[in-house]
């Protein structure tokens, strides 16, 4: 079922593609360089500060060296094609990094403990949305995924694994 949610989603993807696009090639750049970025930012797993640091200064030296590398980023039309393809990385990042990103619960029970995502602690609203999303529920996967996966998309979630 689609909620409110998922079109909310879908459009940041939408936004994301088109931004890529209109860069052009840079658009290929800013996506894999957002990607990378995210992704060093939380291997490094320093806390939410130094992170954000480490991820601030990354995406500084990624855009001057985009800006420099490539002066002519709309040049031929095929740019605009692999600029829309990173801007589709790059909002994949953020909307799947979006949906994974709600409070978790855990619950003792007889047989063990049970995590319950998105947590019952949230508003009805909210909380509905969350749990019937179509894009959370395609995304289930990534909580018991690969290590890259899970530093990728949950890094809160893989220290708490270690």
């Amino acid at each position: 079922m689609i909620t409110w949610f998922d079109a909310l989603l879908i459009t940041l993807l939408a936004i994301a593609t088109a931004l890529g696009a209109r860069r052009g090639l840079a658009g290929l750049a800013w996506g894999v360089g957002a990607f990378v970025t995210a992704f060093v930012a939380n291997m490094l797993g320093l806390g939410i500060v130094p992170a954000g640091l480490t991820a601030l200064i990354l995406s500084v030296v990624s855009g001057v060296a985009i800006s420099r590398l490539i002066p002519e980023p709309n040049e031929r039309p095929w740019h605009l094609l692999v600029g829309g393809v990173g801007g589709l990385l790059m909002g994949g990042l953020l909307i799947s990094s979006l949906a994974l990103s709600f409070p978790l619960a855990v619950r003792a029970t007889p047989t063990g403990n049970q995590a319950l995502y998105p947590s019952p602690d949230l508003t009805p609203g909210l909380r509905d949305a969350v749990a019937k999303s179509a894009i959370q529920n395609a995304l289930r996967g990534v909580w018991t995924g690969s290590v890259a996966e899970r530093t990728l998309l949950i890094p809160d979630q893989v220290k708490k694994q270690k």
